[in-house]
């Protein structure tokens, strides 16, 4: 239910206000019609200067009977005020002026009678009294909102630092796992290559040696800036390993060990870097998986550049060899899916009528 809007309500109680007075005015007198007018139309601004609003009234309240503007003004001055002394003083006032009986001479008195006068001084005390205890339970509410409110937020963040914290300790954990397991065996399998490459007699097992003795070094290099960035836990800026690019696409293709024919642009650099990337990355993990599961097959590399974006394809032969039993989980296919994704683009893999495999990256452009 859409809220009632401000002028409206301000309307509404201004024309209350004014029915209230003209039913309580005994004689319509010039001076009570303009105090009964001020203290009505003074009620549309008991918001900004509710102080000033009951001042504005106290003289309507004197000369004439009325309950609906002392009873407005009271409570939004005690539900923005926390001067509660203030507020019992303006209740006080305006019971006093709405008890004393007008004339203020001895006339007046006389035919109310001291006694009576301070009765309804006490019945309109508490009369005066319960708009502003209303007004200070409203603010209190307010006030008690805004807490839980602020509560909340902070059970929020202090959730986040639990999040953070024990994703730190996984991210430790993980490190240490790397670095005692992962990084232990690469670093015997480029002993053992190293070894093998001085006690090969024949050049193609060197060579064979060697390549697998760089990829080793160059894969523990990686792994210690991943268990670094690992260990940060992103407490803090972590200088980063320069990431990759197109212009290392033909390095990684010569260091892969693998017969590639390669078709199609080189290094761009008006591609943006995460595209890069991306086709880097697509190119490195099709001939990793050839590297693995299809030995002695050849691959072909195509990269084209079209006016809706790149297009990156990589397709193998069958292997002329029977393939070790390697542990695959594809997730590498997976990252390289998401990463797609990420970007815009579209990721397809699977294998071909003539028993090789095929993956194909589809970007939109991006420019540096």
């Amino acid at each position: 239910m859409p809220a009632v809007p401000a002028w409206v309500r301000d309307a509404g109680l201004i024309a209350l206000a004014a029915f209230d007075a003209s039913v309580n005015m005994e004689t319509v007198s010039p001076t009570a019609l303009v105090l009964a007018a001020v203290a009505c139309a003074a009620l549309a601004f008991r918001r900004r200067f509710p102080l000033t609003v009951f001042a504005l009234t106290l003289p309507a309240t004197l000369v004439l009977e009325v309950v609906v503007a002392p009873i407005a003004v009271l409570y939004t001055l005690a539900e923005r005020s926390r001067n509660r002394r203030l507020l019992a003083g303006c209740a006080v006032v305006s019971a006093t002026a709405l008890a004393l009986p007008w004339p203020l001479d001895g006339d007046g008195f006389a035919e109310t009678g001291h006694t009576w006068t301070l009765i309804y001084f006490g019945y309109l005390l508490a009369a005066t009294l319960a708009p502003v205890l209303v007004g200070q339970l409203v603010q209190a509410r307010r006030d008690l909102k805004q807490r839980l409110a602020e509560i909340e937020e902070a059970r929020e963040h202090e959730r986040a630092l639990h999040a953070q914290a024990v994703l730190a300790r996984e991210r430790a954990q993980l490190a240490r796992e790397m670095h005692d397991v992962v990084s232990h065996q690469v670093s015997l399998i480029a002993v053992q290559a190293g070894a093998l490459q001085v006690a090969s007699k024949d050049a193609p097992s060197r060579e064979a040696a060697h390549s697998i003795r760089t990829l080793s070094v160059a894969t523990l290099d990686e792994l210690r800036h991943m268990v670094t960035l690992l260990r940060a836990s992103g407490s803090g800026a972590t200088e980063l390993t320069p990431q990759p690019t197109l212009a290392q696409l033909e390095q990684l293709i010569a260091n892969s060990g693998i017969d590639v024919e390669f078709k199609g642009v080189g290094p761009t650099t008006d591609m943006a870097a995460p595209s890069q990337r991306a086709v880097y990355r697509t190119v490195q993990e099709a001939l990793t998986n050839v590297r693995k599961h299809a030995p002695g097959a050849t691959a072909r590399i195509e990269i084209r550049r079209t006016g809706q974006g790149t297009e990156v394809t990589v397709t193998n032969t069958a292997p002329t060899r029977p393939a070790l039993a390697l542990p695959s989980s594809q997730q590498g296919l997976i990252g390289l899916r998401e990463r797609a994704e990420l970007l815009g683009g579209t990721f397809e893999s699977g294998p071909t009528e003539d028993g090789g495999y095929r993956v194909r990256l589809r970007l939109p452009t991006h420019t540096a």
